[in-house]
Order: structure tokens, then sequence, then C-alpha cells
């Protein structure tokens, strides 16, 4: 089946370009963006697909959906319809380009997902994802809401299939559970920002406020692998020992930083229970060769593991993508 490309210049619309394609198409499609604010909620949902940006700074996909606005029926609009770009297939690449949600203010807007990724191959380079509370959610839903509605939107009622991301040399910005999910994810040379909101409640103890929580995983029961950090870069706008690396959204979460430098802004503790004690013995948060002022490993909780370097090495890009199909994530 033939190529397609398409180019999108700053006077036109991605979703539009994605639309003039056939709908009998099976091939690849190619999609050059030129440089441009695209002010539009985009959705995804051809496999074999790729996004080409100008560069991060220069071609920027925005929008400023929000959980806590109202829908039409007088509902609010939930996290999961508050994106900005939906992925709904596999084998979906994004290169050189921004997905921001820009919601504003950010005490009233609430949860406001920039990317809501959900599909198996898919490839991120050299790209920003930009918001506060849930900036990047790497679907699928968990298979059960908390409360009821929880989940409401595109993809509540779809079957629960865990894909596999790779981000590489890319910036993910936020504050709360900024980077969430369930999906095996490989974050390699990433920056991984946490951005300065309203402090919420001090510790129990009268501790430093919370200022964040980096991750948010839901790693399914018996999953190999959840999220993976290496060589990353964590950086921060907010006091020293204000952020946690991450909580277990569902209990079986897992979260791993390899040889990843940390700034002051990361808490001792590391990661936070979400006060789910019996959780503790069913996640798995590790730590291998972190470095920087947070990396202090001696003050992480109990429950964080301090990985020795045969237990990293279980954790390389091709062990944790390959899956059955030996995945192995190539760059355009």
């Amino acid at each position: 089946m033939k190529t397609i490309v398409l180019h999108v210049s700053a006077h036109e619309s991605v979703m539009q370009a994605l639309q003039s394609v056939p709908a009998d198409h099976t091939g690849e499609i190619i999609i050059h963006i030129a440089p441009g604010f695209y002010y539009e909620k985009v959705t995804l949902d051809r496999p074999f697909l790729t996004l080409i940006g100008d560069s991060p700074e220069t071609t920027v996909i925005t929008f400023d959906d929000h959980a806590n606005a109202l829908m039409p029926d007088g509902l609010r609009r939930g996290t999961f319809r508050s994106y900005t770009m939906l992925i709904d297939a596999h084998d979906v690449c994004l290169k050189n380009l921004t997905v921001e949600n820009a919601s504003a203010p950010r005490s009233l807007a609430g949860q406001a997902i920039a990317l809501y990724a959900d599909g198996d191959r898919l490839v991120f380079d050299n790209c920003r994802f930009l918001g506060f509370q849930d900036t990047l959610f790497t679907g699928p839903l968990p298979e059960k809401e908390y409360q009821p509605g929880g989940f409401v939107g595109p993809k509540e009622f779809a079957p629960r299939i865990n894909g596999r991301h790779y981000y590489h040399h890319c910036l993910i910005a936020g504050d709360i559970d900024f980077i969430f999910g369930s999906a095996t994810a490989y974050f390699e040379d990433c920056e991984i920002r946490s951005v300065h909101n309203e402090e919420l409640p001090r510790e129990a103890d009268g501790s430093t406020p919370v200022y964040g929580y980096i991750t948010a995983a839901s790693t399914p029961c018996g999953q190999s692998f959840g999220y993976v950090f290496h060589n990353c870069r964590l950086t921060g706008e907010c006091p020293e020992k204000s952020v946690y690396l991450g909580r277990p959204w569902r209990d079986y979460a897992k979260t791993v930083f390899l040889s990843c430098r940390m700034d002051a802004h990361i808490k001792p503790e590391g990661f936070h229970d979400w006060d789910k004690t019996h959780a503790r013995d069913l996640l798995f948060f590790g730590e291998y060769n972190s470095y920087g002022e947070g990396s202090a490993f001696v003050s992480r909780a109990p429950f964080v593991k301090n990985l020795s370097k045969i237990q990293a090495d279980a954790y390389t890009r091709e062990k944790v993508l390959g899956g059955t199909d030996h995945w192995n994530p190539s760059l355009l």
C-alpha cells in the first residue's frame, strides 16, 4: 500500500488533513506540520501514522478543555474528555512538536490532559507535553473506576489492551500525577519538569508542603513492567523537598528510575503510598544509580527498592518494550 504524505500549513488544521485520507487507506500516513500554533482538539485513530513538526518550540498543538468545565447536560467534563490530543491506534509516532493543555487558571481547571495515548508501539521523539494535573495519560484505563462515572470519555467501554510506549528526548511538564496510567512506558533521555502550583496541604507531621507527584501508575496485576525512566533529568520550579517521584493509582503500580538526575525538589522519601498501606507489598517502586540533590536513597520510604546493577540490567529498553513481537522502537 502506498504511503500518503501530507503537509499542513499554519492556517490549516491537523484534523482536516487526517480527514482527507481515504477511509479505505491502510498504509502509512505521514503528516508534516509547519511551524504555528494549532488551536484544536485532535484525534489520531488510524494506525501507521506519523506527525512531524518543525520543532517542539515552533509547532504547537494546544487546547484548553479541563475536568471542571460543565458540559451541555450540566455534568462536569471529567478527566478523560479533557485531552488536547487522543491517540487511539497502534504504530503511531510524534516527532518535533508540542502537545499542550493550556487550561487556566490552574486552581479552577482541575485535571487537564494534554496527551491521551492509548495504543501499542507508540513512539514520541523530541516532543513536549505541557500541562499541570494529569498532563500525560498512558492508557488504557484501569478495569474499574473508584467512583461511578469516573471514566466517562472516549475509551470508557473499550477493551483494556495494554500497549508499549517509547518517549525519547521529550519534555513532560506538570504538577500532580502528571504521568499516569497503565501502559508499559519507557522514558529515555527525557526532562521531567515539576511546575509550580498552589501548594497542597502539609504532611500530617507539619513538614514541607507537597507541591506535586510525578507519576501515578496503574500497572495491572501480572504486567511485567510499568514506567521506566532511564537517564532522565528531574527538574523543578518547586521548593526543596516538595515533590514525590510517584504514588500508586492502583495497587500493583510499577515505577523505576535508572541513572536519573534528581534536583533538590524531590522529597527524601521518594515515593508516597497514597495512604494505601496494604499496597506496599503489591507495588514496585525502585531506583538505581540516582544522583543529584534529590537522590539521597538513605532517606527513601521503606517500601522503595534500591536496585542492584543485576536487577537494573533487567530494565533495558529492549527487555521492557520487546514483548512477544520483539519490538525495537526506531527513531526517524
